[in-house]
């Protein structure tokens, strides 16, 4: 299992504040043999659509020396969960990573 990143908590507890059901932590995705970990996976009633929206949640930190390593990690493992959820039964899910926002 992954560490949960420094904002995890934070980012969970928003999460909740807003309506969102966490369902796994973390999210866990099948890549072949491998298994891949989300931070979260979470759902929400969506009263108008009478349906669930449901996320898949990446938290990052951007901690180390370089910003622009942790971002190409950052898009790179977005990228990575986008592509196997689009190609599983998990398709419902939509992939949304959380980053601080004095990022840029």
């Amino acid at each position: 299992m992954p560490a949960k990143d420094v904002y995890h908590n934070v980012v969970r507890t928003a999460l909740q504040k807003d309506g969102w059901l966490i369902t796994d932590e973390p999210f866990k995705l099948k890549c072949g043999t491998k298994d891949i970990y989300i931070d979260l996976g979470a759902q929400k009633l969506i009263a108008v659509e009478k349906g669930q929206q449901k996320i898949a949640v990446e938290i990052k930190s951007f901690l180390s020396p370089s910003p622009v390593i942790d971002l190409e990690s950052a898009l790179g493992q977005f990228i990575l969960y986008y592509d196997i959820l689009r190609r599983t039964r998990k398709r419902s899910h939509f992939v949304s990573c959380h980053s601080p926002a004095n990022l840029y």
